[in-house]
């Protein structure tokens, strides 16, 4: 079992940066894969980016790459998603998720463990 907080969300204007953690406790860390998803009002659950247990691969969503990174520190069981130039549409509530083995990114399936969600609103 693995227990996921999420973190640093809040309002912000367009263009502004927010630094979100996902911090993890339960289970040994460097075990998970970990990824991050977001969730605007009447959508879906859409796959941001993702990471392999020890860093060396990360996946974004087209259209998020450039803008948001991911990382991760298994020292301090966090996992972190930076937010740059911030607009509007990345309105949403940010959910980190876990799992074990991962077979395809963005398929919400793959994740066993998943946190409350922080909320971004980002304002004109």
């Amino acid at each position: 079992q693995v227990q996921l907080v999420e973190s640093g969300g809040g309002l912000v204007q367009d263009g502004d940066s927010l630094s979100l953690s996902c911090a993890a406790s339960g289970r040994t860390f460097s075990d998970y894969v970990v990824a991050w998803f977001r969730q605007a009002p009447g959508k879906e659950r859409d796959f941001v980016a993702g990471i392999s247990r020890t860093s060396e691969i990360t996946n974004y969503r087209d259209s998020l790459k450039g803008r948001f990174t991911i990382s991760r520190d298994n020292a301090k069981n966090t996992v972190y998603l930076q937010l740059n130039s911030l607009k509007p549409d990345d309105t949403a509530v940010y959910y980190c998720a876990a799992t074990r083995y991962i077979t395809r990114w963005s398929d919400r399936r793959n994740y066993q463990y998943w946190g409350q969600g922080t909320q971004v609103t980002v304002s004109l």
